[in-house]
């Protein structure tokens, strides 16, 4: 019997969740919470953590889990460890859906880092009017560079102060435009931009206005994870499964 758990919070995972809402498979969907408000899904959803690996292989048992797809963000480099811990534990078939990762072209200026605090350490140097598109969850970090003025785009509206002494917090939701991000670039009087290596169609439009605009990018790269079963595709998914 097929019974389907999809963790998500991207574009494909969406995508995923239609695909199998429309060929009526059983099937869970799972969000981590970071988002106040995430998008609506064709399918039973949950959200909230599992509590590691024991907590999600207890899941998976619990609600008899066949299939484990793992469409989180590219950066979740530790859920998708526990994913194939909890797979390999319960005795289940799991894989990726990714993004390709980008790849610089003839024009962009990128400088890639392997971490947060190799791209915090990017930022020495005068004062400048930085993009920091890479969330919430390491902001903190870069108060590190506090000479800078850091445009943050973010998904829902700060509740309280964050951690920078300088910031401007534009709220928006992808997936984002060329003509939108090269307005936000140039209204923002933008000088540099962070970003992390997520892939995609979504969020890549800020790299070709920097390209467009002649800005550098300090770009994070993908955490390593260990060897697993990857796809691209949703129709590879459903193959999979079915």
């Amino acid at each position: 019997m097929i019974k389907i758990l999809i963790l998500g919070g991207t574009s494909e995972a969406s995508a995923l969740a239609s695909a199998v809402a429309k060929r009526r498979l059983p099937a869970i969907f799972s969000y981590a919470g970071r988002v106040a408000t995430p998008k609506s899904q064709p399918l039973p959803t949950r959200i909230g953590g599992f509590g590691g690996v024991s907590g999600l292989a207890d899941f998976v048992a619990r609600e008899r889990i066949s299939h484990i797809v793992d469409a989180t963000h590219p950066f979740a480099a530790q859920m998708s460890a526990n994913v194939l811990a909890a797979a390999a534990q319960c005795g289940v078939k799991a894989i990726a859906l990714t993004r390709p990762a980008w790849r610089p072209v003839d024009g962009d200026q990128w400088q890639s880092v392997a971490s947060i605090d190799e791209a915090v350490s990017a930022l020495a140097g005068p004062p400048q009017r930085v993009l920091l598109a890479i969330g919430r969850m390491h902001l903190a970090a870069f108060a590190g560079q506090p000479q800078h003025h850091y445009v943050l785009r973010l998904v829902d509206r700060p509740t309280s102060p964050l951690p920078l002494p300088n910031y401007t917090a534009v709220i928006d939701r992808g997936p984002f435009t060329l003509e939108g991000d090269l307005a936000l670039l140039e209204n923002q009087r933008i000088q540099r931009i962070v970003c992390k290596n997520s892939g995609g169609d979504g969020a890549a439009s800020k790299l070709t206005a920097a390209r467009r605009l002649g800005l550098p990018v300090v770009m994070i790269e993908r955490p390593h994870l260990p060897s697993r079963l990857e796809v691209h595709t949703v129709d590879e998914v459903i193959n999979w499964i079915t």
